[in-house]
């Protein structure tokens, strides 16, 4: 009896195990070699979030046979995260498709690779050339988000991109989190992703976009109708642009990462079956 195809899936699994990896850090060197045509899956988490918000979906696309990277996002502003990506995708061999959650949106609009087959917004920002994120919570175009103080609090933190090794960042204070930023996911849940929150340097709001990738890159986006951090009009504004003909609707807060990781998965997986 032929072994060819046993040794065929073994090889097909040790690759697929090489690349299902979480990056540790902004850059980290040779990360994984992916099947030639099967794209790697690079998922970057937005703002008042870790990695671990991707956990249940990068669960579910290794479950379907993916490589996966969930990149830990720096949250300094779009040019330095993007930079940081791009040390990333250096270390990825074969096709890669760029998902963004959130903030993380702005970064992948931000990174311009050969690699990148497509783009997939979860929620997120996708801003056009010369815009910035908090133009885009523009409250008389798009009402709606309540990420606004007492609920967003700052603070000072240590940071080597900052002046004088110091940044002003912004965070979701506790009571206020699970309400505004995760809804639909429970007590134990929203508490877990607190203890994870990252907070975000105020000039990944303010710094203005560069020429986005989704003008050049096919893109797909998910917009969650019930949230309540960026309002569900100024997604569908975003994805009219970079995603006409590639727009679901989902009823799901911010999170819809956390809360709903099949769907999730699933649009994922339709822009990865489009570049093979």
């Amino acid at each position: 009896m032929s072994t060819d195809v046993p040794n065929q899936r073994r090889r097909r699994l040790l690759s697929v195990l090489a690349a299902t990896v979480v990056a540790v850090s902004p850059v980290v060197p040779a990360l994984a070699t992916a099947d030639p045509g099967e794209p790697t899956l690079v998922l970057v988490h937005g703002a008042f979030a870790d990695a671990t918000s991707w956990d249940g979906v990068a669960a579910e696309l290794r479950g379907r046979g993916y490589p996966v990277v969930a990149v830990n996002n720096p949250l300094r502003g779009p040019r330095n995260d993007a930079a940081a990506l791009r040390g990333v995708l250096d270390s990825i061999d074969g096709p890669v498709v760029l998902v963004g959650h959130s903030y993380g949106g702005a970064v992948i609009t931000n990174t311009h690779n050969p690699k990148v087959k497509a783009n997939v917004y979860i929620a997120a920002f996708a801003p056009a050339q010369g815009e910035f994120v908090q133009g885009l919570l523009d409250p008389i175009r798009f009402p709606g988000s309540q990420l606004l103080p007492p609920a967003l609090q700052v603070r000072v933190v240590d940071d080597a991109t900052g002046i004088a090794g110091h940044n002003v960042d912004g965070y979701i204070d506790a009571p206020y989190f699970h309400n505004i930023f995760a809804q639909d996911v429970s007590t134990e849940t929203a508490a877990d992703m607190y203890a994870h929150q990252l907070s975000a340097a105020l000039n990944a709001n303010l710094e203005p976009s560069g020429p986005p990738s989704w003008a050049t890159t096919p893109s797909w986006y998910l917009i969650s109708a019930e949230d309540r951090v960026i309002p569900p009009a100024a997604q569908r504004f975003m994805a009219g642009r970079a995603a006409s003909n590639t727009t679901k609707e989902i009823n799901s807060s911010h999170a819809s990462l956390v809360s709903q990781p099949v769907t999730v998965a699933d649009t994922i997986v339709e822009a990865a079956n489009s570049v093979r």
